[in-house]
């Protein structure tokens, strides 16, 4: 008897199993599938510009393999035990968007460490969550709902009914039957052109993220906009004009086949570089990369490093030495910061932060003063929150001391109103004075991407950027000066790398051990300039 109902029980499961098969048809597939189509291209003069390699190498296929992010998450869920499966959704739902949008479709939420080490991934779902931000994750997005509040916060769209093998899948170019039938039989998808998959509007489904703040029982008590680039980039005067494609997706000047395969040549192909402002974890994935199970090769992890410094360097900020004069014992400075990108700088994930190095020297290169120098593990000198967790720098209209640096970051509070760098326990800024993009209006921001602090009333700190005096002490007599004005940028702050350890986890002291390894190299200048002042 008890062997009978065992085998009814048995085939019970298996055919809720079967059901839930039906119900939930696979809805994507790995890059693995699209590479070999869309590998082998180069431009006329050689340049390699293959989808699959250039994406490989990015923080898109890295998502889930981000060491900062698996260390954060971990993070997030011992502070708020309670809400432990609905954080693993929230933040699987852009970083292991395919595995997440396949468990919600069949009624269950995301998981995040069940999918780790990367380097084990067995199942088609641990497969998915590996292959990060994929080709048919973000190609498979319908253009529902894309710009509204709804779509934020990964509230994109995926057909969740069709059978694999009829689904469409999206591009921005006109496809003949015949490779079409192509494109069917090699990767399971059929494809059709669709405007909206250039829109800055597909990227701001991910890269808007307005999270729920939890108190210590793990109940919800407000909302926080996060990051919100997109509409940064919407309240400026690139919205209309430029999109987030037009920068962190490159065009290929002059015709280019988008497949090795039956190619057509085809106007305005857009580069699978996504450049953005993250130099530092495409070293840390590759000096780590056997532990982190990264597929990409060395020399591919080496371009993408450095393609994002040249991009930073060319395309973030300009630093520019307005006046300078030597009046009553005192060199004033006025210095001007202009913004070049479309969106605050820095933007997205709040650990980031750009401050001025402000440096001066006399005529034998003896150091007079000095604000806002990188230290060997990473901190800022003089910055108050870098040497003590619940402090942080003000916003500076005029600098005078060395203790003073002006750094452009946000500084989020708890509701009991002290700095906090945990996510889930944000409910406002303090300070959000990062540098405006040209035309943002900040009297008419709206509230998820306004000014916060004392950059706020500040009539130099405005849409393009900033301006800033340094009046420093100089000897009497003495001179000529030589100025060094910098603008500098640390993608994970100090203090962001390490507040992590509050928390003892593997993921957090894995992590601190590979930031203190790269601290030295953790911070970059964007753009710089000096005078030399000369006493008449």
């Amino acid at each position: 008897m008890i062997r009978k109902y065992a085998i009814i029980i048995t085939a019970v499961f298996l055919l809720s199993l079967l059901v839930a098969a039906y119900k939930s048809p696979q809805l994507f597939v790995t890059s693995h599938s699209c590479q070999s189509c869309h590998n082998g291209l180069a431009t006329p003069l050689g340049e390699d510009v293959s989808i699959g390699v250039d994406w490989r190498s990015s923080m898109m296929a890295h998502s889930s393999r981000d060491p900062y992010w698996q260390a954060a998450v971990r993070r997030e869920t011992l502070v708020h035990p309670s809400a432990e499966a609905v954080i693993e959704d929230e933040c699987s739902a852009c970083h292991m968007p395919m595995a997440r949008y396949s468990a919600n479709a069949a009624g269950e939420k995301g998981t995040i460490f069940g999918h780790l080490p990367i380097v084990r991934a067995a199942t088609h779902m641990d497969q998915l969550a590996a292959d990060g931000v994929s080709c048919s994750m973000c190609h498979q997005i319908r253009k529902d709902k894309l710009g509204e509040r709804e779509s934020f916060t990964a509230g994109f769209v995926v057909d969740s009914e069709t059978a694999l093998g009829e689904r469409e899948i999206f591009g921005p170019h006109d496809v003949d039957e015949g490779r079409k039938s192509l494109m069917k039989s090699a990767s399971l998808f059929i494809p059709y052109q669709a405007e909206h998959i250039q829109s800055s509007e597909l990227c701001a489904s991910c890269h808007t993220l307005i999270t729920h703040a939890l108190d210590d029982d793990g109940e919800v008590i407000g909302e926080f906009p996060e990051q919100v680039p997109y509409l940064e980039w919407k309240h400026s005067s690139y919205s209309g004009s430029r999109s987030c494609q037009s920068c962190h997706m490159p065009e290929v000047e002059g015709k280019m086949m988008i497949s090795g395969v039956l190619g057509k040549d085809r106007e305005q192909f857009s580069r699978h570089v996504f450049r953005g402002g993250n130099f530092l974890m495409p070293r840390i994935l590759n000096g780590n990369r056997h532990e982190l199970g990264v597929a990409a090769l060395p020399q591919e992890l080496d371009t993408t490093a450095r393609r994002t410094t040249e991009h930073l360097e060319t395309s973030s900020a300009k630093i520019d030495i307005l006046d300078a004069k030597v009046a009553d014992g005192r060199l004033r400075v006025e210095v001007r910061i202009k913004n070049l990108a479309g969106h605050k700088l820095p933007s997205a994930y709040p650990s980031r932060r750009t401050w001025i190095r402000f440096a001066v020297h006399d005529e034998q290169d003896n150091l007079i003063f000095e604000s806002g120098r990188i230290n060997p593990d990473g901190s800022i000198a003089g910055n108050d929150n870098d040497r003590d967790k619940h402090l942080f720098e003000p916003h500076f209209e005029e600098i005078s001391s060395a203790e003073d640096v002006q750094i452009y970051e946000p500084i989020m509070a708890g509701p009991d109103g002290k700095v906090t760098t945990v996510l889930l326990s944000a409910i406002r800024y303090l300070k959000d004075n990062r540098l405006l993009p040209d035309g943002f209006v900040k009297e008419t921001a709206e509230e998820d991407c306004a000014v916060h602090g004392e950059a706020r009333h500040d009539g130099d700190f405005q849409g393009g950027g900033d301006r800033i005096v340094y009046a420093v002490p100089v000897p009497a007599g003495k001179g000529p000066f030589m100025v060094r004005a910098a603008l500098w940028h640390q993608p994970i702050g100090y203090r962001w790398a390490h507040n992590l350890e509050d928390q003892d986890a593997a993921e957090i002291s894995r992590f601190v051990s590979y930031f203190n390894a790269f601290s030295a190299s953790s911070a970059m200048a964007l753009a710089s300039t000096e005078i030399t002042i000369r006493i008449r």
